[in-house]
């Protein structure tokens, strides 16, 4: 702080200065927690470190929950930075396992969200945190608004070891909505060239939910949902999911099951939850972070989501992950690849996507203590200390576009760990840890089977035309839906032609915006009309 005295007034940098500032502050080898969330990127102080001198700041230890944008791996590039510790790399997984093959980027650890902020707070405490807030008063406490996310977490693990915590934020006001960050725990305030970033990740146009997707939903609600008596759960980002969602006030409600199912959920403002929170489906939703667009209409139903005094949503990533992860029975979540053992992975050849928050929400808390009747109901010994299971659902079309398998013999994790060095496999979920696989040809209810040999028989059952899929036995798949491992559509009493389109209760973005009474604002790349 001494050294960056010249450009500091009142614990203000001036716009234009935090280039020199952050090589002032910065030393070679520093541990930097920069804020890259899913969707709130810290980018005019990513920006700002890809621009410092290589000579005066190299080789940074960088911990960022998302790689996802350009400049993140430009530092590696340029050598500002060397090694990385992160969760999740969608939008640039193919950079990253290019800079790695280059041997310009070494990797920590792939890691859950959660398990990465832990240990922000034993072994790789920040030196440094570049966070972002929407603003700040003259005594530099911070309101993030409705994308909170992980901003309180990276701050405390930086703040309370004596890092230096440097915030950007949108302008500096007289008076905030509310504080979110106090003044105490940040050191320096710079108003950035332009508001921060927000990716509408969780938005999904109903346009293109095909009928195979709507197959799966019903499928889900019918033998899943309906049959377990989920209440609370988690659904994971894709059309899959959405289509559920948007199902259950047409055919969830044609099942009577309102009130019964689908209750409680620990997920962003999802725009396709809107017509089934204007059915009255929805009695709480706890959220990572925001969603662009959808601050109008969660401001106007403070009885659903989690909203402070000032109308606006507070969200928590860490708080909402360890909400999915012990508080709900149900997580539901797509993946690239899937093994003939139901391990899953998006970790492929050549692309390093990262897990993001599905291994914390995506397995069996063995320390979970409270019951539920859906946690129950997944119970397959008897005595006295027996225990439940979490409904950990796999959604997979059997094959990709282009016709590549999605169900495989060996994920591709298995050799791309190998050749990273890593000391185990980047596996998102592993199989013994899930209970359910849906495909587009039925639900394995691999929770019921006895034994691994029977597990393969009745995932295999459900791969259709895969290499996996073509070893099924149909008389050992006749025995296992006798016995309820393995169900088809028909075995649910879900009708295959039935599957249209015409059961979503929205079909587009336009029906979204109407659903909310015109409080949803999509982005303009999502409007068509």
């Amino acid at each position: 702080m001494e050294r960056a005295a010249t450009w500091i007034r009142d614990r203000r940098i001036a716009t234009g200065d935090i280039v020199a500032a952050l090589e002032a502050l910065l030393e070679p080898g520093d541990r930097v927690a920069l804020e890259g969330n899913n969707q709130k990127q810290a980018d005019f102080l990513s920006r700002a470190l890809a621009r410092v001198d290589p000579a005066r700041v190299h080789a940074l230890h960088l911990l960022i929950s998302s790689i996802s944008r350009p400049e993140h791996l430009t530092l590696f590039e340029e050598g500002i930075a060397r090694k990385v510790d992160f969760a999740f790399a969608g939008p640039q997984s193919l950079r990253v396992a290019q800079l790695l093959e280059d041997g310009k980027l070494e990797i920590g650890a792939i890691y859950t969200y959660i398990e990465l902020y832990a240990r922000m707070f034993v072994d790789l405490t920040p030196h440094i945190a570049l966070v972002c807030a929407a603003q700040a008063d003259a005594s530099g406490n911070l309101y993030t608004g409705p994308n909170t996310e992980d901003t309180p977490t990276i701050v405390e693990a930086t703040a309370f070891r004596q890092g230096i915590v440097i915030a950007q934020v949108n302008e500096i006001v007289d008076a905030l909505p509310r504080v979110d960050i106090p003044s105490s725990w940040v050191d320096l305030v710079v108003v950035a060239d332009r508001p921060f970033a927000v990716e509408p990740l969780f938005t999904r146009d109903p346009r293109h939910i095909h009928e195979l997707q709507v197959l799966t939903a019903m499928m889900v609600i019918r033998g899943i949902y309906e049959r377990h008596g989920v209440t609370s759960l988690n659904h994971g980002i894709g059309f899959d999911t959405a289509a559920i969602e948007l199902l259950l006030p047409t055919y969830g409600e044609r099942l009577g099951l309102r009130g019964k199912i689908c209750r409680n959920w620990a997920l962003n403002p999802h725009p396709t939850l809107i017509p089934a929170i204007e059915s009255g489906w929805v009695e709480s939703v706890h959220c990572f972070g925001s969603e662009v667009g959808m601050e109008d209409y969660v401001r106007a139903r403070p009885d659903v989501f989690f909203t402070g005094a000032d109308g606006s949503l507070r969200s928590n990533r860490v708080l909402c992950q360890l909400a999915g992860q012990y508080g709900v029975d149900l997580f539901v979540g797509s993946t690239l690849q899937l093994d003939a053992d139901a391990n899953s992975s998006t970790v492929t050849l050549g692309r390093l996507a990262g897990f993001g928050g599905a291994p914390n929400m995506g397995h069996d808390p063995r320390g979970r203590r409270h019951s539920t009747p859906a946690w129950l109901e997944l119970a397959t010994a008897s005595g006295p200390l027996v225990r439940g299971h979490k409904l950990v659902v796999q959604l997979v079309e059997t094959f990709h576009k282009g016709g590549e398998p999605a169900i495989v013999e060996s994920l591709d994790a298995i050799e791309v760990g190998k050749k990273s060095g890593m000391p185990i496999a980047p596996v998102m979920i592993y199989g013994d840890d899930v209970s359910h696989v849906v495909t587009e040809e039925g639900i394995a209810y691999l929770f019921k089977a006895e034994g691994a040999e029977e597990r393969r028989a009745a995932l295999a059952a459900i791969a259709g035309a895969t290499p996996i899929g073509l070893r099924a036995d149909p008389a050992r798949t006749a025995t296992l839906r006798a016995r309820g491992v393995v169900a088809f559509p028909e075995d649910l009493g879900v009708a295959r032609l039935e599957a249209s389109r015409s059961l979503l209760a929205a079909r587009n973005i336009e029906d979204l915006v109407a659903w909310s009474g015109g409080l949803y604002k999509p982005p303009p790349r999502f409007k068509s009309w």
